[in-house]
């Protein structure tokens, strides 16, 4: 497996750090031999509530990444953070994975495997703990955890779409 690598992307003005989370390796066999592709699974985000990812196909490793990378910026959202650390508990799923992240106090970190620690450092999450569940293959997990960051709510807006006033 291919170690993260970081490299920054300007963007609208605001800097873009991404990180390649995974490189996959075809072979087809044809009459002479075998010929290899690649694809590359990409995470962008800026570090300050925004990130997405991506996954492009290439004959070179080099082609693919920047695909993926151009297919990430393409997919950026926003996250909703308190402070350092999501809002509440939540349970992000995509085909057979299962994410769930749990608020952490300052100072904890983030603690999750490869694939979802890119995404939450990417999109600024500075103390987070998590368990993943099911197939731990990093194409899924990467979506469940985008998955779950999509289903965060803030404190205001779920007092508002509930039409009460949320205690403690």
């Amino acid at each position: 497996m291919i170690t993260p690598e970081q490299s920054p992307v300007e963007s609208e003005g605001r800097t873009i750090d991404e990180i390649v989370v995974r490189i996959y390796r075809c072979a087809t066999v044809v009459k002479g031999g075998r010929r290899f592709s690649f694809g590359s699974l990409v995470v962008v985000g800026d570090r300050n509530g925004n990130v997405g990812a991506g996954y492009g196909k290439a004959k070179e490793v080099p082609a693919s990444v920047e695909k993926a990378k151009k297919i990430a910026a393409r997919n950026l959202g926003p996250v909703k953070l308190v402070g350092g650390t999501i809002p509440h508990r939540v349970t992000g799923t995509y085909r057979a994975s299962k994410v769930i992240m749990v608020p952490a106090s300052p100072g904890t970190g983030v603690i999750a495997g490869a694939s979802v620690r890119a995404v939450l450092e990417l999109a600024g999450v500075h103390d987070v703990l998590t368990k993943s569940y099911g197939s731990n293959s990093p194409k899924n997990l990467v979506r469940a955890t985008l998955d779950g960051l999509s289903q965060l709510v803030s404190r205001e807006e779920a007092e508002r779409l509930r039409g009460v006033r949320l205690v403690g």
